[in-house]
């Protein structure tokens, strides 16, 4: 395993020019800088917890190749001796003994690791430092509060490439705010509004509510007007739109992209000020050891909504270790679809044809003329998952796709986009969508959507018929909505291809579009 004491933190790569933006321009991620970046670890130092990521798959929307998190609770305490808690350096250290080890076994060229307040903040923060250096190798650097800011917010821009808004990431000991704006990171501050500082302060509830109020208004004078979006980052905002998730009984449990709104967390901080804190941990399935923070964090969330009144408010599971790695990428691997990323390596590492789904694409795109972007990219996404899963038993393949695609790990999605990729992708193996488990799912998506889906899975579910050949697309559909005529043009060798399965298939499409259907054979 090549040294890792003295590389040096991780730097912006500069510009390298404009991206080919084209969805089925050459893929980035069999190019070598992206390469480079195919397996990646970090490891985040934080107040509460110590925790390893290593990111594999296509750089831009990358997969969670190993997560491993250990509560250590570095920053308990800190509030009255200024040291590092004893008992959570302890398990601080034992878990970087733990994460060098793994780093070995897993061949990893490198393994970055930060610290942020608690260790920034210590007295002994620098000595600790040098105990994890000379113990296992591994080098930590020490970033301040407006650096962990900018990279938590870079985090977001991996899952939200061009997202503008408020960016705001909750640690133990601190809570960071940046602006985001045009794929860019703007201005950043950091406070000391962490829930382990909040339940270490003196004067109770008083105090507390006294210190979040005064410390949001010298946020917003440095921060100014935030009316946009607010991203919510951090273990402990996750918690509390877990528990917002369980009040409300909102059926898809993924974290990433879940939106909350002002009276939605108002209404949830009043539940868990009420319920007791045990109940509600089993009822969420919240760590004992993050539950215990959830009420402080709750106390600085509800008065950061009062003080910047966001338009919206949407949770990212990607913060600082995910700003790590967008760190490294150059440009013009930035500036790539995370979800397109993240299908085309789907595509290409488990498709029966890799590149099939560009030539199905171009088939159904037809239906698809008068959509609008947001539309036509969810098609494409689709054309290029829609394979992925040949593997699984048939009986079950229909539901395989849509879990996969509802709960993978695709950044770039919103949920009501992940119900509708999944239900397109159900029906490109089956005609029926009911008696499954998923039904209460279908209900995040009105009628007109779900008939959508259905049109385009069962567009898939024809085309993949036809031929298997990604070279020789030679069959062209033709759609006239104001007639309401679907044609298929098929040259004379290809006749035999539209046999009486692919008949009916053709026919259920039509169907679903309330078409008449024409068939054209010969030369074109």
């Amino acid at each position: 395993m090549a040294d890792r004491t003295d590389n040096p933190p991780p730097s912006l790569v500069p510009e390298t020019g404009v991206a080919d933006l084209g969805l089925f321009g050459k893929p980035l991620f069999m190019d070598p800088s992206a390469r480079a970046l195919a397996r990646v670890g970090v490891v985040d130092v934080g107040s509460n917890s110590v925790r390893l990521v290593v990111f594999d798959g296509a750089a831009r929307s990358p997969a969670y190749f190993y997560n491993e998190k250990i509560m250590c609770a570095l920053g308990a305490g800190m509030a009255e001796t200024g040291h590092l808690s004893p008992t959570g350096r302890a398990r601080a250290l034992s878990a970087m003994r733990r994460f060098s080890k793994l780093a070995e076994r897993m061949e990893l060229t490198e393994l970055t690791v930060v610290a942020t307040a608690a260790v920034r903040d210590a007295s002994d923060g620098r000595e600790f430092c040098d105990e994890v250096q000379r113990e296992t190798g591994l080098k930590i650097w020490v970033i301040d509060g407006e650096e962990e800011a900018r990279l938590s917010a870079q985090g977001v821009l991996l899952g939200w490439p061009g997202a503008y808004g408020l960016v705001c990431d909750i640690g133990g000991s601190s809570m960071e705010l940046a602006e985001i704006s045009g794929g860019r990171v703007g201005k950043r501050v950091s406070s000391a509004l962490g829930p382990l500082k909040l339940r270490d302060m003196s004067g109770g509830a008083k105090a507390r509510e006294a210190h979040i109020r005064d410390t949001m208004q010298a946020l917003t004078e440095k921060m100014g007007a935030q009316r946009d979006r607010l991203f919510l980052v951090g273990g402990s905002w996750r918690a509390i739109a877990r528990i917002d998730m369980v009040r409300r009984g909102y059926p898809l449990h993924v974290l990433h992209e879940y939106r909350m709104t002002a009276k939605s967390v108002r209404e949830t901080v009043k539940h868990i000020q009420k319920y007791d804190l045990e109940e509600l941990r089993q009822i969420s399935g919240v760590s004992a050891s993050r539950m215990a923070l959830v009420p402080y964090a709750a106390e600085v969330l509800s008065r950061l909504v009062k003080t910047f009144k966001p338009k919206d408010i949407a949770v990212s599971s990607y913060g600082i270790r995910e700003g790590m790695l967008y760190e490294q990428m150059p440009q013009r691997l930035r500036d790539r679809d995370p979800l397109i990323e993240a299908c085309r390596f789907a595509e290409a590492k488990d498709a029966r044809t890799p590149g099939f789904g560009k030539v199905l694409y171009d088939f159904i795109l037809p239906l698809y003329k008068a959509a609008p972007p947001q539309r036509k990219r969810l098609v494409k996404a689709a054309c290029l998952l829609h394979d992925v899963s040949w593997r699984a038993h048939p009986d079950y393949r229909a539901e395989v796709c849509f879990d996969n695609a509802t709960r993978a790990n695709l950044g770039g999605l919103k949920h009501s986009e992940r119900i509708y990729l999944g239900l397109a992708l159900l029906h490109r193996y089956s005609n029926k969508r009911e008696n499954t488990r998923f039904e209460d799912l279908y209900q995040m998506v009105d009628e007109k959507t779900r008939n959508e889906a259905e049109i385009l899975g069962k567009a898939m579910r024809f085309g993949a018929m036809m031929w298997m050949n990604k070279d020789d697309q030679r069959s062209t559909l033709r759609w006239f909505p104001k007639k309401k005529i679907l044609e298929l043009w098929l040259p004379n060798d290809m006749i035999p291809l539209f046999g009486e399965v692919a008949e009916a298939r053709f026919n259920s499409l039509a169907s679903s579009l309330g078409a008449e259907v024409h068939l054209r054979t010969g030369k074109s």
